[in-house]
């Protein structure tokens, strides 16, 4: 039996598992890197992302396209907010302690989901794709919306790429990143940053649900799943590195994509779990974090 077809696909579907587990753990490392708090509740900011573009696309009753990349801009502005008002009201109260700010996004999940669970309901809903075309490989057709969705993710994150290394806006996240006192000494308003932080992470996992739910649906614990895959992938990666994040995203979704379709998805999650493992004891920084001073 040819198995190259098989190989083909299965490397197609890793890249695309990668290229959207790519956006949900950047925001997660991102978060992380800037205000040194573990955001439990990110996968519940994914989640959202993608029932609000159920709700915008499907009450609407506009066009799948129209509906699609109007959800595409609203969704993430609307889960922006959402992330923005819970810095604001919870994690500044508590002073951004670790511990507590732990215990503050669990509670915050349980509360996310909850909510959406009553509004939404438990069935798993569809939204449409924008656009339904097949390209013709040798061996098979495949989406063209899935090849849109790996090349929409890889504009965005040259986007997220510049702005953190060539803007005055990135300047000031690294800067409060490296050394936060210092940063407020010269006039940065660390507290402002880490409010535009928090959404910023919580936008880009929501882009990347919307990006994803024309595949996969919008269901209340659709989030749990990406939650776990990407602290997986920040921990290989390095916590805060940009590129690290890449790299493992990349290594994680071929390998869960691969494997999966040869042996089992049992199999791939026990290979990501050791594979952290392994990080954990020899490299603990990451592939390409840097090392705590």
């Amino acid at each position: 039996m040819d198995l190259g077809p098989f190989l083909v696909l299965a490397t197609l579907e890793g890249l695309l598992q990668a290229a959207v587990l790519t956006l949900i753990a950047l925001g997660l490392s991102l978060v992380f890197g800037v205000m040194r708090i573990v955001n439990v509740a990110h996968g519940e900011f994914y989640m959202l992302g993608a029932v609000i573009a159920w709700f915008v696309a499907s009450l609407l009753s506009l066009h799948p396209a129209v509906g699609f990349f109007l959800a595409l801009v609203i969704s993430p502005l609307l889960v922006g907010l959402v992330a923005y008002a819970s810095e604001r009201l919870i994690l500044k109260r508590l002073k951004y302690d670790p511990e507590a700010t732990i215990v503050a996004t669990i509670g915050m999940l349980y509360v996310i989901q909850q909510v959406v669970l009553i509004g939404f309901g438990p069935d798993a809903r569809p939204v449409e794709a924008p656009f339904y075309y097949r390209i013709r490989l040798p061996w098979f057709g495949y989406s063209a919306y899935n090849l849109f969705v790996m090349a929409a993710a890889v504009v965005l994150l040259i986007g997220c790429w510049y702005i953190l290394t060539r803007t005055r806006l990135g300047l000031i996240m690294r800067a409060t990143q490296f050394d936060s006192e210092t940063a407020q000494a010269f006039g940065i308003p660390v507290d402002k940053v880490y409010g535009y932080v928090f959404a910023a992470g919580a936008m880009l996992a929501a882009v990347a649900a919307v990006l994803i739910v024309p595949i996969r649906q919008a269901h209340y614990l659709m989030g749990l799943d990406p939650l776990l895959l990407s602290f997986i992938v920040v921990i290989i990666g390095g916590l805060g590195s940009l590129r690290g994040t890449v790299v493992a995203a990349l290594i994680i979704g071929l390998s869960d994509g691969i494997i999966s379709v040869f042996f089992s998805p049992t199999l791939a999650k026990m290979l990501s779990t050791l594979l952290v493992a392994l990080v954990l004891v020899f490299k603990p920084e990451g592939l390409f974090g840097a090392k705590a001073r």
